[in-house]
């Protein structure tokens, strides 16, 4: 073949295997054009599967009009496809019925009636990314030069070059696909959340969708939707769920909150415990938010490949819609806490001017003020309002708890924490009233690591009885802030001189004691005397010598020594009942006020 026909060859093979259609029609049309244009009577495109040890027969080009079946899977160890793979070079076979080294080819060559194999390695791959070969064969013995090698490897490279552009074609089309269905994953999440479907059935959605493990946490319900286990070892798909909202539901809701708080971009990891496993797993945490405020999480579960770009499309479109459906359970919420809200700050400033109308408005909001109620006021710790869903979850632990003990309350949302308006006829029952105000603080103080101040108010039986209970409560919370107490706590617990300071002015009340003992005071720090204590001790024991000696170990003449000096030094006089209430008053506020400090 000369110059000119070998060009016009290569056009035409060119033309043949671009002609466009599949990966398989492409295949084909190579060995057709390899057979046609290089002189070869027939041939096939073999796939080489080598870690099971076979080649496979993808396409054949076979003139022979007599049909009959052929084989389609070779072993490796009779095929020179291997070592042509191997070697990255032609294998010639001059004469395949007297060849020694390939027994399966010759014994096809007489079946077939073939003498002459050529076989060339090709730089692609078939669809299931496994090496290819061609292989061509004559009836007669053709012999091959290296001109003729590179005329059909010329023939073999356009062939290459047509089949990596079907598989740039073929991914385009997948990726269009998947670009498409995420689109319209997002239309159909979008058309749900505005539809007003509910959070489960979004998440159910979402969890088919992506394609890792999620749960989906949402602070406005306390709600946990789990989707297939992160862990096969451990649960299965339906065993999981039931977990996930049981037993494991407190720890993964403490868990996405901080991690929302954290604000961490970077994988968690979450140890999480049944009570019969223990589980390590690690998760992204993704918040969701309304209006600059964490109302949920979306717990993804880490997989052994990354997410590519469409499946990170594809999570912020199941993001959004997350927070599109929780945002109007968030908006319910803030309407009807900020309403009744309202309305209870209303009661306890006395503002309101008209009884009836503020009883229709609390009967509107589901709370019977016509009715006596007691508070029980919650004020929450400082941290707390800096957590993720701090409006939220305080709110449905303590409307869980209600429920589960039977108590119909209305729960108020206040600046430091929650008011329960209860009926008054439980007061009738005080270990039963005892026992809520407990469960109270410690399920709170599980949230926040620290239990809130819980304190019980009186019977407010008309509208005017609100806000003097109110500012009784808030009077014993602030007492209880001053000497660091915390949980359930009355009057009682400290006796009448902290509610004494707490009442009054407190800079009028330091004056008091200053003026009356402050001079004792200064002495002593400065000197080291036991002026004060002395002073104490005397007043304690009704200003009997002796015994006032007795108690603090002095000998009774050194006593007086002592309250002599007292009274030379500071004036102090302890003649009169009124002079020696005033005395010792301003040494039990001092100390009042030193345990606030």
């Amino acid at each position: 073949m000369d110059h000119q026909s070998q060009i016009l060859s290569l056009r035409d093979a060119a033309s043949l295997i671009n002609s466009g259609g599949d990966l398989s029609t492409v295949l084909r049309d190579l060995v057709l054009a390899a057979c046609r244009h290089a002189k070869w009577t027939m041939g096939s495109i073999m796939s080489i599967d080598a870690p099971h040890g076979h080649a496979f027969v993808i396409v054949r080009h076979d003139p022979t009009l007599i049909q009959r079946p052929l084989p389609d899977r070779w072993e490796l160890a009779t095929s020179p496809s291997i070592i042509a793979l191997q070697r990255n070079e032609p294998v010639y076979i001059r004469d395949a019925r007297v060849s020694e080294e390939f027994s399966g080819y010759r014994r096809e060559a007489f079946e077939r009636d073939y003498r002459s194999v050529l076989v060339m390695p090709m730089n692609c791959r078939d669809d299931e990314g496994r090496p290819m070969v061609l292989s061509v064969v004559s009836r007669e013995i053709m012999e091959v030069t290296a001109h003729d090698l590179a005329f059909i490897g010329m023939i073999v490279h356009l062939g290459e070059i047509a089949v990596e552009k079907q598989h740039k074609l073929r991914e385009e089309k997948h990726a269009a696909e998947r670009l498409q269905q995420a689109l319209q994953a997002h239309t159909s999440l979008l058309q749900q959340a505005l539809a007003e479907a509910s959070v489960p059935s979004l998440a159910g959605k979402i969890s088919d969708l992506l394609p890792n493990p999620i749960v989906v946490v949402d602070f406005t319900a306390n709600l946990i939707v789990a989707g297939h286990t992160p862990s096969e070892a451990h649960f299965d798909d339906a065993a999981w769920q039931l977990a996930a909202t049981s037993s494991l539901h407190r720890q993964i809701i403490k868990a996405a909150r901080a991690a929302v708080d954290q604000a961490q971009r970077e994988a968690h990891t979450l140890f999480l415990d049944d009570g019969v496993r223990r589980l390590r797993l690690t998760a992204k945490i993704e918040p969701l938010s309304v209006d600059a405020e964490a109302v949920g999480a979306l717990v993804i579960f880490t997989a052994q490949r990354p997410f590519s770009q469409l499946e990170l499309l594809l999570l912020d479109s199941a993001k959004f819609a997350l927070s599109v459906q929780m945002m109007r359970s968030f908006i319910r919420f803030r309407f009807e806490t900020r309403t009744l809200t309202d309305l209870f700050l209303e009661i306890v400033e006395q503002r309101w001017h008209d009884a009836n109308d503020v009883l229709q408005r609390a009967q509107r909001l589901d709370i019977d003020l016509r009715s006596p109620r007691q508070m029980i006021v919650i004020d929450l710790p400082a941290q707390s309002k800096r957590g993720a869903g701090y409006s939220l979850d305080p709110h449905h632990a303590v409307i869980r708890l209600m429920q589960q003990n039977s108590v119909p309350a209305g729960i108020v949302a206040v600046e430091n924490g929650l008011v329960c308006l209860i009926p008054a006829e439980l007061g009738g029952d005080p270990e039963r009233v005892n026992k809520l105000l407990h469960k109270i603080a410690e399920e709170l103080g599980r949230y926040f690591d620290q239990e809130p101040f819980v304190v019980l108010s009186g019977v407010c039986a008309m509208l005017s009885d609100y806000p003097a209970a109110w500012d009784r409560c808030r009077r014993m919370i602030r007492i209880g802030r001053s000497f660091g107490r915390t949980g359930v706590f009355a009057s009682q617990d400290f006796g009448p001189l902290p509610m004494l300071v707490a009442a009054a002015e407190v800079e009028d009340v330091r004056g008091f004691v200053h003026e009356s003992i402050g001079a004792i005071a200064e002495h002593d720090r400065e000197h080291g005397t036991p002026y004060m204590d002395t002073l104490f001790a005397y007043l304690r024991e009704g200003c009997r010598s002796q015994a006032c000696a007795d108690s603090i170990g002095l000998h009774v003449t050194t006593l007086r020594y002592r309250l002599s000096r007292i009274q030379e030094l500071f004036g102090i006089d302890l003649d009169t009942p009124e002079r020696r209430f005033a005395v010792e008053l301003a040494i039990r506020l001092r100390g009042v006020i030193d345990s606030r400090a």
